[in-house]
């Protein structure tokens, strides 16, 4: 449970650093209010159309009595907008990072530079750094989906589908999102997806204490674009913690160690 708090306490320090530094919060601004443009005018149309939606999804209740028909349709236009939502909040920090990498990737440089130490470099051009940022993101966006579709069928269970799984669904946001804050600052340090993922599943419960209180302020009209530059701004404060440089001079600029709490 410690971890939890300390997770958070990335996510603050963050928002502290980008605070004290307003023309890198300013800069970092600019991908997540282009972004949210997109994503406002989609979730306007999903709830426009759920209605609609679930009336086409459920011909077998067009003749039901009511209070049945209108309680059938009526929680599943509500578990449609949800899903809808939920796929929101995970890809919304997915594209958002695509459109603003190289915003975010100077960003999270200028955290590295002003912590200390070494600064890693991805070495790579630009159109590299984007297909390999778009590459991941579809990745870890297509295993969101898997989650996301075996979530919406539990929700249907009475009582567990209004309560455990809002609960699991707000986990899996908050882990696959700060896998995306984090992919920032790691991939420039040259560690894979697979390796990102396994590194995340090691300090679960940090990993959740950043991710979860995000996913939830997300949640909030326009909260997301203000907190993005310091949400980046703390998966670099915290991967520098987990990410430990080799110890031998021999060893090659972008390997690094694991740390294990």
């Amino acid at each position: 449970m410690r971890d939890l708090g300390v997770g958070f306490g990335y996510l603050v320090k963050g928002q502290r650093w980008v605070a004290g530094h307003g023309r890198w919060f300013g800069f970092g601004l600019l991908p997540g209010l282009v972004t949210l443009v997109l994503y406002a005018a989609a979730l306007l149309s999903l709830a426009y159309g759920a209605d609609d939606l679930a009336g086409w999804a459920t011909p077998f209740a067009d003749d039901w009595s009511s209070p049945w028909q209108g309680l059938v349709r009526g929680s599943l236009t509500v578990l449609v907008f949800a899903f809808g939502l939920f796929l929101a909040v995970i890809t919304f920090t997915a594209v958002t990072l695509l459109v603003g990498q190289p915003f975010y990737e100077s960003l999270s440089e200028q955290v590295d530079r002003s912590e200390g130490g070494e600064v890693p470099e991805s070495g790579l051009p630009l159109w590299r750094e984007l297909w390999i940022s778009a590459r991941d993101s579809l990745r870890v966006v297509l295993r969101v989906v898997l989650y996301g579709v075996l979530l919406f069928a539990l929700g249907f269970i009475p009582v567990v589908g209004q309560t455990v799984v809002p609960a699991l669904g707000f986990c899996v946001s908050g882990f696959f999102l700060a896998e995306e804050l984090t992919a920032v600052a790691l991939q420039r340090r040259g560690v894979e997806l697979k390796e990102r993922l396994g590194l995340l599943r090691g300090r679960r419960m940090l990993t959740l204490g950043f991710g979860i209180p995000l996913t939830l302020a997300f949640l909030v009209p326009f909260v997301a674009v203000f907190l993005m530059p310091g949400a980046v701004a703390g998966a670099t404060l915290m991967v520098r913690d987990l990410v430990a440089p080799p110890e031998s001079d021999d060893a090659p600029p972008t390997s690094y160690s694991f740390t294990k709490g």
